[in-house]
């Protein structure tokens, strides 16, 4: 009875961590969502026709690691873009948690550092959850089906870019744009924990 009750035990454990675990695995389809942009406009998926794929990056003003990728994220957006696959940085933390996330900041750091991208605010937390970002940044790389291909960190440099020899992204987006399979399909996101609302 005792070894029934504790495999009981373990069972429930392990689904109670799966289920709040959550979030899309590599080859599920990603839903859409329709957020505020820092220009005041609503941003979807479906507002970019003849989308490629795109790279829905998870990111905040306040994380030193997501300060660290900035212009590594301008510079994926610039090489991409134009190619069919965007960015579309989602910022997940709650303004009460962390005051310097909210959106009236996000504007002015989007201001700032003249980001070519949307940078939209998830402020019900519901994306950030649906996906399953644990950090900031964290990075899903979609198709034009909007099919998971990658999820995970942008490089394995968090310091340098330059000393970033494995380019997890692009080299993702360059697999999706040539019909090929991509190379490493998951890697572990490296970055500050998401502020979560109480």
């Amino acid at each position: 009875m005792k070894k029934l009750i504790s495999l009981s035990f373990v069972l429930f454990a392990l689904l109670a961590f799966s289920f709040e675990k959550g979030g899309y695995e590599l080859g599920d389809k990603a839903r859409d969502f329709s957020l505020k942009n820092v220009d005041g406009e609503m941003v979807s998926m479906d507002s970019y026709e003849n989308a490629k794929g795109f790279m829905i990056i998870f990111t905040c003003n306040t994380c030193p690691y997501s300060v660290a990728y900035e212009d590594r994220i301008i510079a994926l957006h610039e090489k991409y873009a134009d190619k069919g696959v965007p960015v579309i940085a989602i910022n997940p933390n709650d303004a009460e948690k962390s005051p310097k996330d909210s959106f009236e900041k996000m504007i002015v750091r989007a201001e700032n550092k003249g980001f070519p991208f949307p940078y939209v605010y998830d402020e019900t937390q519901e994306i950030t959850k649906a996906y399953g970002a644990t950090n900031t940044p964290h990075v899903y790389v979609l198709d034009a089906d909007r099919t998971v291909k990658y999820i995970g960190a942008i490089d394995n440099n968090t310091k340098s870019a330059e000393d970033a020899d494995k380019k997890y992204v692009e080299d993702a987006v360059d697999a999706i744009l040539s019909g090929k399979e991509v190379p490493v399909k998951k890697t572990k996101a490296i970055g500050c924990t998401i502020k979560w609302a109480s």
